[in-house]
């Protein structure tokens, strides 16, 4: 059984996180400077999320243009990567995680997202999520 008993739970969750990291100056100075936008993928339950530092988080159907990276996993698995359990390494190399887009960056600017490392578990925690 998913760790996100439904979809709503997981948009909540994961566009709460994503909106914490564009609160973050260096992150979202560092997103313009290098023209990021990222498009997450996440399945079982299905949801869809494109953050960008222009356009903010966006759900769904209000997504805009393409995204300079797409990334495509579970709920699951993106739970694990954002608890510290899982590297994003080890899962692009297991197939957990999919990459349209340049790997290399996506590997570049993994250590900009600590802001959001460190506060997903209090997010989640708020959201009823289980550890």
């Amino acid at each position: 059984m998913s760790v996100f008993p439904s979809s709503e739970m997981a948009v909540k969750v994961f566009s709460t996180l994503f909106t914490v990291l564009l609160e973050d100056d260096d992150f979202v100075a560092r997103a313009r400077q290098e023209g990021l936008s990222v498009r997450l993928v996440h399945t079982k339950p299905d949801c869809e999320i494109f953050v960008s530092p222009q356009g903010g988080v966006r759900v769904g159907d209000e997504q805009t243009g393409p995204a300079a990276i797409t990334l495509r996993m579970s709920c699951d698995t993106a739970h694990a990567l954002w608890m510290g359990r899982l590297l994003v390494p080890v899962a692009i190399a297991t197939g957990r995680l999919r990459i349209r887009g340049r790997v290399a960056k996506v590997l570049e600017l993994v250590p900009m997202l600590r802001p959001a490392f460190d506060r997903y578990p209090d997010i989640a925690a708020a959201a009823g999520i289980g550890a």
